[in-house]
């Protein structure tokens, strides 16, 4: 007889069954639920992919894009030209100066006394040179006086020859007279080799532009441009910057005084990866967006120039690559854009601040 487990299952195991399939199928809808998420997760990568991918072929190509890029100017170091003590100093650091504004003035005590003895001896120099002239003419008047008497002194001595062969004139009459035309030659030589000395003076030139006139001149006008040195001006529009100077120091010619940065004429340096710039070319229209203002303010530059040569390779060490330990690293350009003047009006910048640049690599250089 079978046994009774045999024949009427007990309630565990008829229980056992129905539990076991539905675990399977509660294991087979979370595999199917993560394969369904695999699949859409494929496709979301692949549709971003393909976005990524078609955004680059048809914009991101055609752009060069580099956050090194810093804003420059060409900046006026104004120096100290005459010597002298300052009497005053007009401007302060981060004060915006015009084209011919005051920056300072040194004492033109000095300076004025030395202008007026230039002055002087220019008038002395016109008045030495006049006199060149007057006595080139009164050479002139000693070589006419030295001729007539040389004429009588010769006819004199012709006149006795002619007497002396009828014993009219004696010997000693006749020596006289010969001794008088010589003398008379001799002086008409004197006073026309003073006369050649006083031309050389003169020759191939007026009053006005001798050389003596015109190196007193010079030397007026230099010491007219020392006084006027005296008052230190603004050579360019700009900010005042690294001011050095007070008042009462004692300055030398070449002392560094202060800084003009010229603002409204700031351009970018960008310094472009050596693989990016195939495609740039002067000309081509660049965008740039600063740190100082932000993303919302854009700047339409254009590629000015491209760099000579590397940073490195104008560094005072220049790297030696030649050796036997060496690593490629990726080198960069600078590249020069200039910036549109009415934007930097608007949105003045100031040197050395971080720049973002795009360059257009489409178009063409204009």
């Amino acid at each position: 007889m079978p046994d009774d487990h045999k024949i009427f299952p007990s309630v565990a195991e008829a229980t056992a069954e129905p539990l076991t399939h539905g675990s399977a199928n509660a294991k087979r809808k979370p595999r199917n639920k993560q394969k369904l998420m695999l699949i859409g997760l494929g496709a979301i990568i692949a549709k971003i992919a393909l976005v990524a991918g078609a955004h680059w072929l048809l914009v991101g190509s055609h752009y060069v894009t580099t956050d090194n890029a810093y804003v420059g100017a060409a900046t006026a170091q104004i120096d100290a030209q005459v010597s002298g003590q300052i009497l005053e100093v007009r401007v302060e650091d981060t004060q915006s100066v015009r084209r011919g504004d005051i920056l300072a003035v040194i004492d033109p005590a000095d300076a004025t006394l030395a202008e007026k003895r230039a002055e002087a001896d220019y008038h002395r120099a016109v008045q030495r040179v006049s006199q060149y002239y007057a006595q080139e003419a009164s050479a002139e008047a000693e070589v006419s006086a030295r001729q007539t008497d040389l004429d009588r002194a010769s006819l004199d001595y012709a006149r006795r020859q002619k007497l002396a062969a009828t014993g009219a004139v004696s010997a000693e009459e006749l020596t006289a007279t010969k001794a008088a035309e010589e003398a008379a030659r001799a002086h008409l030589a004197a006073a026309q080799q003073n006369l050649e000395a006083q031309r050389a003076l003169t020759r191939d030139a007026t009053v006005e532009d001798h050389p003596e006139t015109v190196s007193a001149l010079a030397a007026w006008d230099s010491a007219k441009l020392a006084l006027a040195r005296t008052v230190i001006r603004a050579p360019i529009d700009g900010v005042v910057v690294q001011k050095s100077v007070q008042v009462g120091e004692r300055i030398d010619p070449g002392k560094p005084l202060m800084i003009v940065a010229p603002l409204a004429e700031a351009y970018v340096d960008a310094n472009f990866k050596e693989g990016q710039l195939g495609r740039v070319a002067i000309g081509q229209p660049v965008h740039l967006t600063s740190d100082l203002y932000g993303e919302k303010v854009v700047y339409h530059g254009r590629v000015a120039g491209l760099g000579g040569g590397t940073g490195s390779a104008f560094a005072i060490i220049p790297a030696q690559n030649a050796t036997g330990n060496w690593i490629k690293v990726v080198q960069r350009v600078p590249v020069r854009v200039s910036l549109d003047a009415e934007e930097l009006a608007e949105h003045p910048l100031r040197v050395g601040l971080s720049m973002e640049a795009k360059i257009d690599v489409r178009k063409t250089a204009i």
